[in-house]
């Protein structure tokens, strides 16, 4: 009983230190990642105009 709980132990121990040496790299173009930026700037300010428009017309 005592051998096979040490058994299993050392195996998660093992399995955990081997999946601690994998790394996913993703990388990002930064081009890309400028252009998608910009195209939510735009989209935020298109729709703030947008509002700020609706409210003077409620005003006028």
């Amino acid at each position: 009983m005592q051998k096979k709980l040490t058994q299993t132990v050392q195996f998660i121990c093992v399995t955990m230190v081997l999946s601690a040496c994998v790394t996913i790299n993703i990388y990002f173009p930064a081009a890309a990642a400028e252009k998608a930026a910009d195209k939510i700037i735009e989209e935020v300010w298109q729709l703030e105009r947008d509002q700020n428009e609706e409210d003077k017309e409620k005003e006028e």
